[in-house]
């Protein structure tokens, strides 16, 4: 606190504030003259504000640094130095015979100091040497013993700040006529098209913790829209199943698709929850792309090729369904990684499904891949209005033909096996049109040896168990009454981890075998550990066969809620120092915290400053009205913002400890903070004057340190009518906070509260936030993200909120199926660990010959991007789970008793 940076502040903000004004006065003139035609067509381009705010800054530092050691004093001319003669340094004693005299001159650092700024940053001469000039400049001081008379030497801060601004014009001005146009033979505009094809331009993973986050208060807005209306009101799926061209949905329409069923065998793939970040969204889908993928298996090296169909289990898009998410975080990573046909067009509406390429006469002589696409929560924030428009009624999800038309569908397979895609909404269930369906699909269609793949967005079976709750009640009982033991898979997704459980063999009837999570398509993680413990579901035991990440893992993941919170969302605390401030805005100001430090001993200073805190927080129940109100609803979002999954005392108990944690914090912080203006207080560091006390001191060592004998200062006051110093003058007092604050809480704590008005209140207030926001908001995130921590390891809750503030893109995998020739189901869930953050453009892509109506499917490098590091993708991706799913036969049947 005894540092004085008064003249560093104020110098700053005077310089900034002329650089600022200066250069956009420069850059008004030089669009005039682009628009008089004098200068080059490309001047036309509007400047940078952030550019120019920036090299505002820069220059400004510049001066304050150059200041803070050479100062502004001018050099006589009769005791410059002969540039001519001078080299890098011009230190007389720097001899031969002399050394040692050297050495010590150089180890006194303020005379080496001195040298440097006396010949190196010199000022350029007097004002006598530029006569045209004379009345323009700042001046230096003299540096001498009486009276030296007035000073002729140019300041040299004027002169280092009128270098920095003649070499930015100078830039320019080259770089907006002459120097762009040769180094830039195209248009600005297809300039900035070839830099976005040089990198890709995918968006961040979703700040999910942003208290500026536009998005997000859409998101909130539009669930709440969603559940008011569309659940149990007005459900697409309804409107879905009225429009139906044929009554008997199981013969024929729009929702069964038996296409692929001929065929000898099947590669297919699983993945969703994609859509977030665009770096973890691409990866995924590159991996999906390639026309094979090498991978170890059991000791050897082994081909997996694409999928002849894709699969995806909701949540497109976060973290709500539009425009701008579906195609910037779908369709732009889907389309890098494998491209649309030439014709497609973004805006194009499918009214007539499928709309196959020119040539292919039907769905199965069509042999690219393709995809279906089941709806997830977030989708259906808009009533499934996105979906719709852009999965039922598109033709291209970058190369993978949609075939699909409604949200909701039935895949026939080869060898006997099935696909269910269940649109389960936001009340986790189908809905009876859709139960209809696969019901009637189930007694005629599907045999007794048949298997049936169930694919649904959300896993029941773990969140049930872990909600302790009963969701899907119609799944369950399409499983139970009309499978009866065929639905050999569950598939889903909305977990952002892997995990499969197996049933455990028993005498008991098993609805289904396997249990499968695969929500790792893009979207952040989710922990594995907080289900470790899950092992019953239909009635049947089940085990845990693999989890990605693993358990241990996953727990040590958690940590970084401590050590992280604040880096990954630094707009929180955008909120978290709002929330501090109300705690402890009534009582303020705490104006006898000096007799703290008048106790003798340490321990007497720490009980005196708790037996404060003490009185503080009886105030504020007591007498306060902002800070208790405050309180009182922190505790209760708190208690709200506990799972249920916990009893209600135990809400109340964690929800009350975690607001105390912050109320304490609050206060302690506020302390300090009162505490550290009331010494500079009584050190006569702050409130020795008025408000204006920087601008004023400023002003008198402006005019002993910076002479102005030409009267340079007061004519640009006139010229500007006088806005000129109270710009400066307001702008100081705006910028001298502390002089603020103390000034006005020493009145408060002499008058009291009511001497101040209405204005003056809120001006005290608004300067004690900027410091307090300042000092809070780091503490504010290590106490949220320790309570996060504490949790997710200790309690096992707030799976989604301790893991969605992480925002980690790593860890992502997709799940490939092989219907075998024999009728098994071969399946691989294939993982990367480390998505990379930078990519360039693939040189095999760009080189590969591309024919005008060639679809993408068919080149050996589908995909445009590749990892800027050697650890790409494709070259790191393993298995992390193998198993196999044997046919069903008649024995197999008998012996299960369904």
């Amino acid at each position: 606190m005894g540092v004085d940076m008064r003249m560093n502040l104020s110098l700053f903000l005077t310089i900034y504030v002329s650089s600022v004004l200066f250069l956009i006065a420069f850059h008004i003139v030089f669009l005039g003259l682009w628009y008089v035609g004098i200068v080059a067509r490309v001047a036309g381009r509007r400047p940078a504000i952030l550019k120019i705010i920036q090299n505002c800054t820069v220059i400004s530092i510049a001066c304050c640094v150059f200041y803070s050691h050479c100062g502004n004093r001018a050099i006589l001319r009769e005791k410059s130095f002969d540039r001519r003669n001078s080299g890098w340094f011009s230190f007389s004693p720097f001899k031969k015979q002399d050394r040692n005299a050297w050495i010590s001159k150089f180890l006194r650092m303020h005379e080496l100091k001195d040298q440097i700024c006396s010949s190196w940053f010199a000022p350029v001469g007097s004002a006598s040497d530029y006569p045209f000039l004379s009345k323009w400049v700042i001046y230096g001081e003299l540096a001498c013993a009486g009276s030296c008379g007035p000073s002729d030497e140019i300041s040299p801060i004027y002169s280092l700040w009128a270098t920095f601004i003649g070499l930015y014009m100078a830039n320019y001005v080259i770089e907006r006529s002459s120097g762009w146009a040769l180094t830039h033979p195209l248009s600005i505009s297809e300039y900035e098209a070839l830099k976005k094809q040089m990198k890709p331009d995918f968006l961040d993973m979703v700040p999910w913790y942003s208290g500026t986050s536009a998005d997000l208060f859409k998101t909130v807005f539009d669930l709440l829209v969603s559940v008011t209306l569309f659940v149990g009101r007005f459900d697409m799926r309804m409107m879905q199943a009225a429009m139906n061209e044929v009554q008997d949905e199981s013969k024929d329409g729009d929702l069964l698709y038996d296409h692929f069923s001929s065929k000898d065998g099947l590669w297919f793939d699983f993945m969703a929850d994609t859509g977030d970040g665009g770096n973890s969204s691409y990866t995924v889908a590159r991996l999906l792309a390639q026309p094979s993928l090498k991978v170890k298996s059991g000791g050897s090296m082994r081909t997996l090729p694409r999928g002849d169909l894709l699969l995806i289990g909701g949540d497109l898009a976060y973290p709500n369904p539009s425009e701008f998410t579906y195609e910037r975080r779908l369709f732009c990573p889907f389309e890098a990684a494998l491209q649309p046909p030439s014709w497609y067009k973004i805006e194009h509406i499918a009214v007539d499904k499928p709309e196959l390429p020119y040539g292919v006469s039907g769905l199965k002589d069509y042999d690219g891949p393709q995809c279906f696409i089941i709806p997830g929560n977030h989708d259906w924030f808009d009533g499934l209005h996105t979906f719709m428009r852009y999965i039922c009624h598109k033709s291209w999800l970058g190369g993978w033909f949609l075939p699909q038309k409604k949200s909701y569908f039935a895949l026939q397979l080869p060898k006997g096996w099935w696909i269910f895609g269940l649109d389960q909404a936001l009340h986790s269930d189908i809905d009876v049109y859709q139960f209809k369906f696969f019901a009637k699909l189930c007694e005629s269609k599907v045999g007794e040896n048949d298997s049936v793949i169930i694919m649904t967005h959300e896993p029941n079976w773990l969140l049930d168990w872990y909600w302790n709750d009963v969701s899907g009640k119609n799944v369950s009982h399409l499983i139970r009454e009309y499978l009866k033991g065929r639905c050999k898979l569950r598939l889903a997704g909305d977990l952002h981890h892997y995990t499969r459980h197996s049933v455990v063999p028993s005498d008991k009837p098993v609805h289904v075998q396997h249990l499968l999570v695969n929500g790792c398509g893009g979207a952040f993680l989710h922990p594995t550990h907080v289900f470790k413990n899950f092992n019953k579901f239909c009635g049947a035991s089940y085990e845990s066969k693999a989890a990605y990440p693993s358990y241990d893992d996953s727990s040590r993941i958690a940590l970084g809620n401590i050590l992280k919170f604040r880096k990954k969302n630094w707009q929180f605390d955008f909120i978290g120092g709002i929330i501090y401030f109300v705690l402890v805005f009534s009582m303020l100001p705490q104006c006898n915290l000096f007799q703290i430090l008048h106790q003798d001993s340490w321990s007497g200073r720490l009980s005196s400053f708790f037996s404060t805190m003490w009185d503080a927080l009886v105030y504020m129940l007591e007498s306060s009205r902002v800070s208790l109100i405050g309180t009182l609803v922190l505790i209760m979002a708190s208690i709200f913002f506990v799972p249920t999954k916990l009893s209600r005392k135990k809400r109340i108990t964690v929800g009350v400890l975690h607001v105390l944690a912050h109320l304490t914090a609050a206060v302690i912080l506020m302390l300090l903070l009162e505490l550290s203006i009331e010494i500079c207080i009584r050190n006569r560091l702050l409130a020795t004057s008025g408000y204006h006390t920087l601008y004023e001191w400023y002003r008198s060592m402006e005019r002993e340190h910076f002479p102005d004998p030409t009267g340079l200062r007061a004519r640009i006051e006139q010229w500007t009518f006088g806005l000129y110093p109270a710009c400066i003058k307001y702008l100081m007092s705006a910028f001298d906070v502390p002089e603020v604050m103390a000034v006005t809480r020493s009145r408060i704590c002499k008058k009291g509260m009511e001497s101040l008005s209405r204005g003056g209140a809120t001006i005290y207030y608004g300067s004690v936030f900027l410091y307090f926001w300042v000092l809070s908001t780091p503490v504010v995130s290590l106490i949220f993200g320790s309570y996060l921590y504490i949790c997710i390891n200790w309690f096992h809750i707030h799976f989604d909120e301790a893991f969605s503030s992480l925002r980690i893109a790593n860890y992502k995998s997709f799940t490939r199926f092989h219907i075998t020739k024999k009728g098994d189901l071969e399946i691989f869930t294939l993982a990367v660990d480390k998505v990379p953050k930078d990519w360039k453009l693939d040189r095999d892509w760009d080189e590969e010959l591309k024919r005008p109506l060639q679809l993408s499917h068919h080149r050996k490098f589908p995909s445009k991007w590749r990892a800027a590091s050697a650890s790409d993708p494709v070259k790191t991706v393993r298995i992390v789970d193998h198993f196999t799913i044997e046919r069903t036969t008649k024995n197999a049947i008998s012996e299960n008793g369904s």
